[in-house]
């Protein structure tokens, strides 16, 4: 209730006789003629009060204040004042696609669109129509867009983003890559899995190509596809490439892992230097996923439980969150210690300690040991 009224006291009613004739106002979300406009910006108007409020709570209370400077028209621009222009419109840009992203992360599609349209609009003015520059925005609404279940959106959004790719054939590794994930995620939400795996594999292909075969941004790819293979009741298949992408990501946690132990001993370091909210949660997603698929597996790997489990105990112990990775942590100690010598107790182990001496009253337990 209180966002409500936050959100719906920023607007007011146009005024018609405020603007010059022939400069309609179209509404920031839906380009229909509009009636509101923000009162803290002026510059930015909207066909309903629930436009505008979808609006501030997904992108516009960020950045109201950028946007005073560049939507004010004036009369004289000199080549300076044109080229911070378009450093502003840059700034715009990358501000509302990692806003986007975050809230892509977090499940909160309806919030994404705001920020995802921002950001394609002001790339179409920074770059222009049917460049290469758009994919990004493009790639955000189509995620935000299937997440809401917009499949003809979707499909639409993705169309728009390949004749963009099309277009530019000398667009990198990178550019095809994000493109065939997309098409990948949209082709297994419509249960065409063969043209997913197909998208996934050059995924995977083009990962490679940019970050090389065994890197944890190839590894999405490979995840994907094991999704997939489980769908079509390949279990071998997905088993092997879980079994990849865990192996992976665990060699890249020990090595966070260690560096964080390196320079703690210097400074004091804070764990959200390593990843930040919305990659952590795709991660744990992942490898949560990973872990409670073999889990269910008639004969459980002891060795992959104890690899992810301690994969996820490692994150959240990077990530600050003591109680997730106590927990991730015993699971994996408890897998490893079914397997004879297994070369994952001992790191285990390590890692359980570093968690107990950081929780709430381990200093004082330990001086209690060591006074008896």
């Amino acid at each position: 209730m209180e966002s409500e009224l936050q959100t719906s006291g920023v607007t007011s009613n146009i005024m018609p006789l405020a603007f010059p004739r022939g400069k309609e106002k179209f509404c920031e979300l839906c380009k229909r003629e509009a009636y509101l406009q923000c009162t803290r910006c002026r510059v930015t108007f909207y066909c309903n009060a629930e436009h505008q409020q979808a609006d501030w709570v997904g992108i516009h209370e960020r950045i109201c204040h950028l946007l005073v400077r560049m939507r004010t028209p004036t009369e004289l621009i000199d080549h300076a004042a044109r080229r911070d222009d378009q450093l502003r419109k840059a700034e715009l840009i990358e501000i509302c696609r990692l806003v986007a992203q975050s809230k892509l992360s977090e499940g909160k599609y309806e919030e994404a669109l705001p920020a995802a349209h921002c950001c394609l609009h002001t790339s179409i003015d920074v770059h222009g129509p049917n460049t290469v520059q758009l994919l990004p925005s493009y790639l955000l609404l189509a995620e935000a867009n299937m997440g809401l279940d917009n499949l003809a959106v979707v499909a639409e959004l993705l169309c728009q983003a390949k004749w963009v790719v099309l277009k530019h054939p000398e667009s990198g590794p990178l550019i095809q890559q994000q493109l065939h994930r997309s098409l990948g995620r949209f082709h297994a939400a419509v249960g065409n899995l063969e043209a997913a795996l197909h998208h996934f594999a050059n995924d995977v292909y083009f990962s490679s190509e940019e970050y090389g075969l065994d890197s944890i941004n190839a590894s999405k790819g490979y995840f994907l596809m094991a999704e997939v293979f489980v769908r079509q009741g390949k279990i071998p298949v997905a088993r092997s490439l879980y079994s990849k992408v865990a192996h992976t990501w665990h060699k890249h946690l020990i090595s966070l892992l260690h560096h964080q132990t390196e320079i703690s001993h210097k400074r004091a370091v804070s764990s959200q230097s390593f990843y930040e909210q919305s990659q952590r949660v795709e991660m744990d997603e992942m490898l949560r996923a990973m872990l409670e698929f073999e889990q269910k597996q008639f004969r459980r790997d002891a060795a992959q439980i104890a690899l992810l489990a301690h994969s996820l105990a490692m994150l959240w112990f990077l990530g600050g969150d003591l109680q997730k990775a106590l927990g991730f942590g015993t699971t994996a100690l408890q897998a490893s210690q079914q397997i004879t010598k297994h070369d994952l107790t001992e790191p285990v182990q390590r890692l359980l300690q570093q968690v107990q001496s950081l929780q709430p009253g381990s200093g004082s337990r330990t001086a209690e040991k060591q006074r008896h």
